[in-house]
C-alpha cells in the first residue's frame, strides 16, 4: 500500500505554489514565538517595559493555560492603534530602516497577533489624557473596538492559550511545571530592569490569589539597584558573596556581580547574561563565564553570577531568532575576552576572601538541638570576677608540695599587629591539620594543607607564565586522520593550542600532524586528545581540555609539595602561612573550588552559648 504523498499536489501530480491566509500564517509565526506560556508571558512583559512602565503586574491561571494577565502603568495605546498593534509587523519600536540599531526588547511586531491567532486575546488601554478603548481577537478572527474603563496604562488578558490549536496542548507540561517556568521568566526581566516593580500573583479558582513573586522599584544609581533587586531575588547569600563587576574595554562595558567561588552551585541555574539590558541564552557568554572560573572550580561545580554586557547596538545582531534569545557579536572575541579578563581581574582582586556561607554552616554544625525552655541565662563576667573564680577552683596543693616551674615551651609571641590582620594570629593547631588562629571579631579555623597546597598552585602557575610551557617534539610526528569539519575547526584553534604546548598542522587532506605535545604531561596519546578536543568543541564552542589537563599536572604537583596532613607546625610557621594567604589572590579556595578557612564571629560564637 503506497503511503500518500505529504505534498499538495495539484492536477498535474506536481506540488503547486499558495499564498497562505493570514489566519495560517499568524498560527505558524506562534509556533516560532509563543512556544508554552511562558514565552507569552515574556513577549507581553516585554511589551510592558518598552510602553515604559514603572509597574508590572502578572497575574496566571492554570500555569497560564487559561488565564495570562498583564497589567502595566506604561504610555497605553489609542482605540486607533489597537487594530493595528494586531497586525503582523507593525510594532512602534522602529523604523524599519536599520534592524541593527535596537535599542527596544521587541520590534518583530509578531507576538500580539500570534497570541491573538491561538488564543482569546483582549486588550484594553488607554493613553495620558484619552479615553480607554478595547479590542479582542479569538483564533484570529479580530472584533470591533470598544469603550473601556481603565485609569492608565495597558491591561492585556490571554485565555484559553492554544484553544485554536489543541494539539499544541499536548505538549505542554504539568501546571505547576509550567508556572515554575513563567517565574523565572518574570524573575530574569526584573533583574534586567532593577528599577521597575514586579508582581506575579497565581489566581486559579478566582479572588486575589497568592503572590509567588514581588519586587518593588528600587532607587539610587544603576549597582544600587541592582544589588537591591538581585537580594531580592536570588536572596541575600548571593549578595553578600558577591564580588562587584565593572569593567570596561573597546568600547565595550561589563558590569553586574559575581559570586565567589566558594558559593559555587550545583547547577547553572544561578547564571544570568544580559546584552544592553536584554536577557539572553548566548553560548559564547556562558562559555566565558565558565572559562572565568574554570582555575577554581571543579567540573561538577557551576559558578554563580549576573552580568550586563553595554556595546553599541549595531556591534551586536538580536534578530537571529523570533524568541531573541540568542544574540550574534560582529567582534565575538572581544566580547568573550572581555568577560573572562574582567572576571578573573576581579576575582583576583578579592584575595583570600571566602563565601560567609561557609561559616554559617559551621555554626549551623556546632548548634545543639533546640531545647523547649532556655535553662539559665549566663551574664558575661568581669575579668576581676573571672580570675578570682578562676582561683577558687583551682585544685589544693597537697601538704609539702612545692610549686614547680610551669610545665610547657616557650614559644615565641605573635606579631603584635597580627591580630589586626585579616586572618589574625595563630593560637594553636588541633589535629595535626587545622590552625586556630583569633583575629579582631573572632576566630579563623585554617585547613593547613589545602592553603598550602593553593598556595603552592598558585606560585607554580606564576613560573609557568612566567618561562611559558615547555613543548616536547615528537620523534615522529603523529598523523591524525580527521573529518573535514573537524581538521578546520582544529586547525582554527591551533593557534591558541600551540600556547600550551600542543602543536599541530595540515597533512594534506583532512589529516592533520601533531609535531609536539606539552612535556609537562610526560607521553600523550595525540590521536585521543585530538579528537577529545574536537569533542569539546562540538559541545561547548571553545576547548579547556589541554589546558586542564596541565594544571592537573600542576595541582598533583603542589598537592606533594605542600604542607601535608598531621605535621606539626610551630608558631612562626603558622602565621607565616596567614600572611601568604592574606598576599595571595583565590587563596579562600583550594585547587577545587572548596574553602582552605573558616571565619567564625565572635558574636555568633557567643550565642552558641546562650551568652547573647
Amino acid at each position: 500500500m503506497n503511503a500518500p504523498s505529504p505534498k499538495i499536489s495539484g492536477p498535474q501530480g506536481r506540488p503547486v505554489i499558495r499564498q497562505l491566509d493570514e489566519s495560517a500564517v499568524n498560527r505558524i509565526a506562534a509556533g516560532e514565538v509563543v512556544e508554552r506560556p511562558a514565552s507569552a508571558v515574556k513577549e507581553l512583559v516585554e511589551n510592558a517595559l518598552d510602553a515604559g512602565a514603572t509597574r508590572i503586574a502578572v497575574d496566571i491561571a492554570d500555569g497560564g493555560k487559561t488565564l495570562i494577565r498583564v497589567t502595566d502603568d506604561g504610555c497605553g495605546m489609542t482605540g486607533d492603534d489597537l487594530p493595528l498593534a494586531l497586525s503582523r509587523h507593525a510594532t512602534s519600536k522602529i523604523d524599519g530602516s536599520d534592524l541593527l540599531n535596537i535599542h527596544s526588547f521587541g520590534f518583530r511586531g509578531e507576538a500580539l497577533p500570534s497570541l491573538g491567532a491561538v488564543g482569546r486575546l483582549t486588550i484594553t488601554s488607554r493613553v495620558a489624557g484619552g479615553e480607554a478603548s478595547s479590542i479582542t481577537v479569538a483564533g484570529g478572527r479580530m472584533g470591533a473596538v470598544k469603550p473601556a474603563a481603565l485609569t492608565r496604562g495597558t491591561v492585556v488578558e490571554l485565555r484559553d492559550l492554544f484553544f485554536a490549536t489543541p494539539a499544541r496542548l499536548k505538549f505542554l507540561r504539568s501546571d505547576r511545571a509550567e508556572l515554575q517556568a513563567i517565574t523565572e521568566v518574570v524573575k530574569r526581566l526584573a533583574m534586567a530592569e532593577p528599577t521597575v516593580g514586579f508582581t506575579l500573583r497565581e489566581v486559579t479558582g478566582g479572588g486575589e490569589g497568592r503572590t509567588l513573586f514581588r519586587a518593588d522599584p528600587t532607587g539610587g544609581d544603576f549597582f544600587d539597584a541592582l544589588h537591591a533587586r538581585l537580594a531580592a531575588v536570588l536572596g541575600v547569600d548571593f549578595i553578600e558573596n558577591a564580588l562587584k563587576i565593572d569593567v570596561e574595554r573597546e568600547g565595550m562595558r561589563l558590569t553586574g556581580y559575581a559570586a565567589l567561588p566558594t558559593y559555587s552551585r550545583g547547577s547553572s541555574v544561578q547564571q544570568f547574561v544580559f546584552v544592553n539590558g536584554r536577557p539572553v541564552l548566548d553560548r559564547l557568554l556562558l562559555g566565558a563565564l565558565r572559562v572565568a572560573y574554570f582555575d577554581f572550580l571543579s567540573r561538577d561545580r557551576h559558578p554563580a553570577a549576573v552580568l550586563t554586557l553595554t556595546c553599541d547596538p549595531e556591534r551586536v545582531d538580536v534578530n537571529v531568532h523570533p524568541a531573541k534569545a540568542e544574540v550574534r557579536f560582529r567582534e565575538p572575541d572581544a566580547a568573550r575576552s572581555l568577560i573572562i579578563t574582567g572576571l578573573r581581574t576581579t576575582l583576583s582582586g578579592a584575595g583570600h576572601r571566602a563565601s560567609s556561607t561557609v561559616g554559617d554552616a559551621t555554626l549551623a554544625a556546632f548548634r545543639p538541638e533546640p531545647t523547649p525552655a532556655r535553662v539559665y541565662q549566663m551574664d558575661r563576667p568581669s575579668q576581676p570576677s573571672l580570675s578570682r573564680a578562676f582561683a577558687f577552683q583551682a585544685p589544693m596543693a597537697p601538704p609539702g608540695f612545692a610549686e614547680a616551674p610551669a610545665a610547657r615551651a616557650d614559644t615565641p609571641p605573635p606579631e603584635p599587629e597580627a591580630a589586626h590582620r585579616p586572618l589574625g594570629a595563630a593560637r594553636t593547631q588541633v589535629h595535626e591539620n587545622y590552625i586556630i588562629a583569633q583575629t579582631e571579631t573572632g576566630m579563623v579555623i585554617v585547613d593547613q594543607h589545602a592553603a598550602h597546597e593553593r598556595l603552592v598552585y598558585e606560585r607554580l602557575k606564576r613560573q609557568m607564565a612566567e618561562t611559558g610551557i615547555a613543548a616536547q617534539a615528537l620523534l615522529i610526528p603523529e598523523i591524525v586522520e580527521l573529518s573535514p569539519t573537524d581538521a578546520t575547526r582544529i586547525l582554527d584553534h591551533a593557534d591558541q593550542l600551540a600556547r600550551l604546548g600542543l602543536a599541530i598542522e595540515p597533512f594534506g587532506g583532512s589529516a592533520v600532524a601533531v609535531r609536539e605535545t606539552p612535556a609537562i604531561l610526560g607521553t600523550v596519546n595525540a590521536a585521543h586528545l585530538i579528537r577529545d578536543i574536537l569533542d569539546e568543541l562540538a559541545d561547548q564552542g571553545d576547548s579547556l581540555l589541554v589546558q586542564a589537563k596541565i594544571e592537573a599536572v600542576l595541582s598533583r604537583m603542589a598537592c606533594h609539595g605542600s604542607v601535608r596532613s598531621g605535621r606539626q607546625m610551630r608558631p612562626e610557621e603558622m602565621n607565616a602561612l596567614l600572611r601568604e594567604m592574606e598576599a595571595t589572590p583565590h587563596s579562600g579556595q583550594c585547587n577545587h573550588g572548596r574553602p582552605t578557612y573558616v571565619e567564625l564571629k565572635l558574636a555568633d560564637i557567643e550565642r552558641l552559648f546562650g551568652r547573647r
